[in-house]
């Protein structure tokens, strides 16, 4: 009998799926979003130099009052804003989506809505 891969196992299959599709250029780099247990963390990456320009998390010194907990919606909310904010400061306006082989649901939604209405394009 084969042992089915766990949830992780699958995630980073549908990451590195996704990854041959999904590539950031100094026009259009990429938005990428990290989910762990406890926090969230967004990245804005360009792939041709191989260089992260942009990054925000829930541990960022900015959001230490703010946020009560690091692994929920309302979180992921302010990072998907702060990431945007930070982005639209370096003159970065168009970005291309990259869900990290997580479900576009829950977190990850509302990490990506927060940074459309903060001004992203994707």
């Amino acid at each position: 009998m084969i042992n089915k891969p766990s949830r992780s196992e699958q995630r980073k299959r549908r990451h590195l799926r996704v990854r041959k599709k999904v590539y950031g250029t100094a026009e259009r780099p990429r938005l990428n979003v990290y989910r762990s247990e406890k926090h969230i963390y967004a990245q804005i990456i360009n792939d041709d130099l191989g260089v992260t320009l942009v990054a925000a998390s829930s541990l960022d010194k900015e959001l230490k009052g703010k946020l009560s907990c690091g692994s929920n919606k309302e979180a992921a909310r302010v990072v998907g804003e702060l990431v945007a904010k930070r982005a639209l400061e370096k003159g970065i306006k168009k970005v291309v989506f990259d869900r990290g082989g997580y479900i576009y649901h829950g977190r990850v939604k509302e990490l990506a809505e927060a940074a459309r209405e903060a001004g992203l394009d994707f």
